[in-house]
C-alpha cells in the first residue's frame, strides 16, 4: 500500500511537471490551502458553507470563474463531468464565483447563471476577491488542486475541454492525488 501511495505522488509530480509548462501557474512546493474567506450561507450556493478542515480526506479541485467569462462559460460541461464523474472517488469541486464586471456582483445574477448553466456542485461567492487573493490567483478561469490534507498541489489556468490534453492531464493528476488517499 505505502508502494503505491509512493508511486501515486510521483506520477502526481510528474503529471504537474508536464503541465506546469503550458498552464499550472503555482510552485511545485505544496502549501497550505487557505482557508475559505466566507463563511455565511448567504455566500455559497448548492451547498451550506464548507471548510478545508470538513474537506480533509477529499480531494478538491478549486475553480475560479464568472458568469459572463466565456473562457469560464467554455470550461463549464468539462467541470460538470469532472464534478459528476469523479464525485464518488472523493473528489469535491467548489466553484468560486469572483465577479469581473459590475452585473456579476449582484448575487441574484449569480443564482441564475448557477441555475442556467446547470451547475450542481458547491459555489462560494467570493464578491470582494478575498479568496482569490488569498490563493493568490490573477486569472479566470483557473483550476487548484487541494490534496487530502489540505495542501495545494497544482493549478491550471484557462478553458478546459473535455477530452483535451490539459484538461486530462489535470483529471490524471486528481486521479493521482485520488489514488494517494488510499
Amino acid at each position: 500500500m505505502r508502494h503505491m501511495r509512493i508511486g501515486a505522488i510521483a506520477a502526481l509530480a510528474l503529471l504537474l511537471g508536464c503541465a506546469q509548462a503550458a498552464t499550472t501557474t503555482s510552485a511545485p512546493t505544496p502549501r497550505a490551502a487557505p482557508a475559505f474567506t466566507h463563511t455565511r450561507a448567504d455566500e455559497w450556493l448548492n451547498s451550506a458553507p464548507l471548510t478545508v478542515e470538513k474537506l480533509r480526506g477529499k480531494v478538491v479541485l478549486v475553480e475560479f470563474w464568472t458568469f459572463d467569462c466565456i473562457n469560464c462559460l467554455h470550461s463549464a460541461e468539462w467541470v460538470k463531468k469532472v464534478a459528476q464523474d469523479k464525485a464518488g472517488a472523493g473528489l469535491v469541486v467548489i466553484g468560486v464565483h469572483t465577479p469581473e464586471l459590475p452585473e456579476e456582483r449582484n448575487v441574484a445574477n449569480v443564482h441564475s447563471a448557477v441555475a442556467r448553466l446547470g451547475i450542481r456542485y458547491p459555489v462560494m461567492i467570493d464578491g470582494d476577491y478575498s479568496y482569490w487573493n488569498a490563493m493568490g490567483n490573477n486569472y479566470w478561469p483557473a483550476f487548484y488542486l487541494i490534496d487530502a490534507n489540505g495542501q495545494v498541489r497544482g493549478s491550471a489556468i484557462g478553458e478546459m475541454h473535455v477530452g483535451d490534453t490539459e484538461a486530462l492531464k489535470v483529471e490524471r493528476a486528481i486521479d493521482a492525488l485520488l489514488a494517494a488517499r488510499s
